[in-house]
């Protein structure tokens, strides 16, 4: 066996435990053992093909390249490996990051159904919703007392928009018209906050350029407040 064919086998089995890892990662366990103890196996046991392979290429001649590989490899197991020990803090990292430089992503936070929201530029709190299973950008609006949709975010979302009755009247910023009332199966924020059967209204065309995220979804949460430039928003933790 020569030490590229070793290389191979050391690439194959890492990939092989880290998706055993992934697989097992929900359960807790793998093979009598927890997912760190695995992972802690997997890592040592690369490490030992890497240093069997630079022995091997020691008595071969080519001990430069063994060296050069296992340096290689050894710097891709530790990122890996530390990778996977702060999973969870460089998921929250990069959540912050995306938030940060594309107002409008909701950032998941830790202690409870809750999410952040970073400002946009322009002042507002803009985020993206997940509506009836449809993701649309809304505006944050605590002066709304509905949930208001423009007519394209309705259809996206699924609604009828050609069969609404359009007779409740409403006031926005391009003054006075007119809405349907709809019932909106979900709407979910980040995946860590949902509410079901939410009340809102969809707008007649030209009244709106954005939808709004308005009382009737704000109000059902368990509480919502602006903390520097970030809102969170908190749901009420309750058996579904």
């Amino acid at each position: 066996m020569n030490a590229d064919r070793l290389m191979w086998i050391v690439v194959i089995g890492l990939a092989a435990g880290i998706g055993l890892i992934a697989l097992s990662h929900d359960r807790g366990e793998l093979v009598g053992l927890s997912t760190n103890e695995f992972a802690h196996l997997v890592f040592y046991g690369a490490l030992a093909l890497v240093i069997g392979a630079g022995v091997f290429a020691t008595f071969t001649g080519r001990l430069g390249e063994a060296l050069k590989a296992a340096l290689l490899w050894l710097l891709i197991f530790g990122v890996i490996a530390v990778g996977y020990t702060y999973r969870f803090e460089l998921h929250g990292v990069a959540y912050r990051v995306l938030a940060e430089i594309a107002p409008g992503y909701a950032v998941p936070l830790k202690d409870g159904p809750s999410v952040e929201v970073a400002r946009a530029r322009d002042g507002d709190f803009n985020v993206r919703v997940e509506v009836n299973d449809s993701r649309i950008p809304m505006l944050v609006d605590t002066g709304a007392s509905s949930v208001v949709l423009t007519p394209e975010d309705a259809r996206e979302v699924g609604l009828p928009v050609e069969f609404l009755r359009y007779d409740i009247p409403i006031d926005t910023a391009n003054g006075r018209g007119k809405a349907a009332s709809v019932v909106l199966d979900k709407i979910s924020i980040a995946g860590n906050i949902e509410e079901r059967r939410v009340p809102a209204l969809v707008a007649s065309p030209g009244m709106l350029k954005h939808s709004l995220l308005g009382m009737s979804f704000l109000s059902r949460l368990d509480s919502f407040e602006i903390r520097g430039e970030k809102l969170v928003m908190r749901a009420k933790q309750l058996d579904r």
